[in-house]
């Protein structure tokens, strides 16, 4: 039997003969999922959040999914030992539309972190579905993966993160918080000095051109128009679709939250450009931090994003945020945020992986110039 392939089915199945159960999720597993992901440290979301993400995605027709929310894996006493979610997203590649799946909250208990395998062989093979992405691997879970036949994406730098600091000493005391150093109120304060003098004397300040950037509170019809145009400008990428009704289901508890930010640059009635930010705190250290998530040009180029992330920049600066955070996009050599994000950080772990339905997709996808990925893909910024 290949790697890449263990169980087709998506009916009830036993593991052993006397044994865990794996079977779909069912809307009423909620509480179960919510608390087995919460007792091995996920993030977990409200029913609302959880039940639009699973069950609300733009590929459900007339309310009723034609994929699983999931799969659970339940002991002989019925209880939830391990579960995993699907979300199916729609995608456009080579001029027709393609479905993708990618997953999160892929969580399991010590004893059945092995069965955990069947449920991500459930999560890759599917029926119906053209393309599996994640952009949230872990150091834990990438051997599975892997052992599943998925590739990493040949595009970015999906390892690293670049950074700029808006507030130095709030900053430093996270940094030193992390570290566990009992001196990290009084430390921060020179250490946050010295990091902001190196910061003038080493990158070139970010600048703004001479261009009106505009905050929007959410999507409207130009949006509409402007994926149209990125549709047809770059029909020979693989591009998540970005439509007025797409943006607005992938970012609505986001928004309802008041942790994303819209930024727009206009061509008269037109978007240029738009960049959107989120808001991704670390209470445990108190870190305030905002991450880049998306960036589109009419143009396709990064010529506006420097006046995007000055705009943002400032807006952290005001809000107290300590600090502005790219991954993955736009690292290389040379690049446009490689030239001026004065902060590398190495992540745990090549968190961008994909695998094909087909072998002849997956090797098209082997192709860099294939790719425009971004933390809009998947479920990383979901």
């Amino acid at each position: 039997m290949p790697a890449s392939r263990i169980r087709a089915s998506t009916e009830p199945v036993r593991i052993t003969r006397r044994g865990p159960t794996l079977r779909e999720t069912s809307i009423e597993d909620y509480r179960q999922i919510a608390a087995l992901e919460a007792a091995h440290g996920l993030s977990t979301k409200s029913y609302d959040e959880w039940a639009h993400i699973h069950l609300c995605h733009p590929l459900n027709r007339d309310g009723h999914s034609e994929h699983p929310a999931g799969w659970v894996i339940e002991s002989e006493d019925k209880q939830m030992v391990a579960s995993v979610g699907n979300i199916l997203l729609p995608y456009q590649f080579a001029g027709r539309r393609i479905v993708a799946a990618t997953g999160r909250g892929l969580v399991a208990a010590r004893a059945y972190r092995s069965a955990s395998l069947l449920l991500l062989d459930q999560l890759l093979n599917q029926p119906d579905v053209d393309l599996f992405l994640t952009n949230a691997l872990t150091p834990a879970s990438a051997a599975s993966f892997s052992a599943l036949g998925c590739e990493r994406v040949p595009t970015g730098e999906w390892d690293q993160s670049a950074f700029w600091i808006t507030q130095y000493r709030g900053f430093m005391e996270s940094a030193l918080a992390l570290r566990g150093s009992a001196f990290a109120t009084p430390l921060s304060c020179p250490l946050g000095a010295a990091f902001f003098l190196k910061d003038r004397l080493t990158k070139p300040a970010i600048r703004q051109a001479d261009v009106d950037v505009q905050a929007c509170s959410g999507f409207d019809d130009r949006f509409d128009d402007l994926w149209e145009q990125l549709k047809c400008r770059n029909c020979s990428l693989l591009m998540a679709v970005r439509s007025r009704q797409v943006l607005e289901w992938h970012y609505r508890y986001a928004l309802l939250q008041n942790r994303l930010w819209i930024a727009t640059i206009r061509d008269g009635p037109r978007i240029a450009a738009y960049a959107i930010f989120d808001r991704r705190d670390n209470s445990n250290i108190g870190l305030k931090r905002v991450r880049l998530v998306d960036f589109q040009s009419l143009d396709g180029t990064t010529a506006l994003l420097e006046s995007l992330l000055s705009w943002a920049l400032r807006k952290c600066r005001h809000e107290g945020i300590h600090m502005l955070e790219n991954i993955g996009a736009w690292l290389g050599n040379g690049e446009l945020i490689d030239r001026l994000a004065p902060h590398r950080r190495r992540l745990s772990a090549w968190t961008f992986v994909y695998r094909g339905a087909n072998p002849g997709l997956s090797e098209r996808l082997s192709d860099p110039a294939v790719w425009a990925a971004t933390l809009y893909d998947a479920s990383a910024s979901l």
